[in-house]
C-alpha cells in the first residue's frame, strides 16, 4: 500500500503543479461544444449493421424501448455522481456471463448523448478484453501495452465516430491481471483520467468480482461501483458475496437486473 500511496501523492502533484498551496477550488463542469475534433485520438468508423449485432443499441437505436432503459439508468447514476461530485465509475458483476460489459457500453454511449459530458470508456478486464470486439476493431494499441511500457496514453485511445465518446482498449491478456491493475502505474493513470478532465466521466470495465481478485485490488481508486447481475443466473448467495466484498473498499451506486425475461 506504501507504494500505490506514493504513486497518488505523485500524481497529485504533477496535477496540481504551478497552482498555489492549500485548499484546492471545487473543479467547475464544463459544457462542451457540440462536435469534439479528434487530432490525436485514433477514429475507427463502426457499421451500424456491427453495433446491432452486438446489442448496442444506444448508438443506433437511441429512440427503442431499450435504449429507454439505459436512458433511465443513465439519469440515475448522473443524478447520483453530481451529487456526490464523482466522475470514476466501475462496472462488474459477480460472475461471468451475466452482461457487464455490454451494460458498461450502452451506459456510456448513453451518457455521451446527453450534451452535458464526456465519456472515456477504459477496459480494465485483463483477463479477457474485449469491448473493441463488441465495436468491430482491433485496436493497435491498449492498456496492457501502457502498463508493460510499450505504449503512452494519446497512442490508446479510439473514437468510433460518437462525439464526446472515447475507448481506452484492453487489447490482450496480462498474466498477472491483479498485480497491474494495482501497480502504482495504474493507479497514477486512474488518478490523472479522473482529474485531468473533470467534467468527463470515466467508466471501467472490470472481470467479475468472485471470479478474479482485480476487482479487490481496484476497487479503492474508483468512486463508486455498479454491479450488473443476469435474472435467472445469479444467485442470491452469490450477489450477497459480491456485494459484501465490493463495500469493504468501496461502494454500490446501485444494481442493474439485465437479461429480464417477460
Amino acid at each position: 500500500m506504501e507504494r500505490i500511496k506514493k504513486a497518488l501523492d505523485k500524481a497529485r502533484e504533477q496535477r496540481t503543479s504551478g497552482t498555489q498551496t492549500g485548499a484546492a477550488a471545487p473543479a467547475k463542469r464544463s459544457v462542451p461544444s457540440e462536435h469534439i475534433a479528434y487530432t490525436q485520438t485514433r477514429q475507427v468508423k463502426v457499421r451500424d449493421e456491427v453495433l446491432r449485432e452486438h446489442r448496442i443499441i444506444s448508438a443506433v437505436d437511441p429512440d427503442s424501448e431499450f435504449a429507454e432503459s439505459y436512458k433511465i439508468l443513465r439519469t440515475r447514476i448522473l443524478q447520483q455522481m453530481r451529487k456526490n461530485d464523482w466522475n470514476v465509475l466501475a462496472v462488474t458483476s459477480p460472475g461471468e456471463s451475466e452482461g457487464k460489459s455490454l451494460t458498461a457500453v450502452n451506459l456510456a454511449l448513453s451518457m455521451a448523448l446527453e450534451v452535458t459530458g464526456t465519456v472515456l470508456l477504459v477496459d480494465a478486464n485483463l483477463h479477457h478484453p474485449h469491448i473493441h470486439a463488441l465495436f468491430g476493431f482491433k485496436p493497435e494499441h491498449g492498456l496492457s501495452d501502457y502498463l508493460l511500457d510499450q505504449a503512452e496514453v494519446p497512442d490508446i485511445l479510439v473514437n468510433t465516430g460518437v462525439d464526446r465518446f472515447v475507448i481506452l482498449p484492453g487489447r490482450q491478456p496480462l498474466e498477472n491481471p491483479a498485480e497491474m491493475l494495482g501497480s502504482p502505474k495504474m493507479i497514477s493513470l486512474v488518478e490523472d483520467l479522473k482529474t485531468r478532465y473533470p467534467a468527463r466521466v470515466v467508466i471501467f470495465d472490470l472481470p467479475p468480482v468472485l471470479k478474479a481478485a482485480d476487482v479487490l485490488a481496484f476497487s479503492p481508486f474508483v468512486d463508486t461501483t455498479l454491479l450488473v447481475v443476469e435474472d435467472g443466473k445469479t444467485q442470491s448467495e452469490d450477489l450477497s458475496r459480491a456485494r459484501d466484498f465490493i463495500l469493504k473498499s468501496s461502494n454500490i451506486i446501485g444494481t442493474v437486473l439485465n437479461k429480464v425475461r417477460d
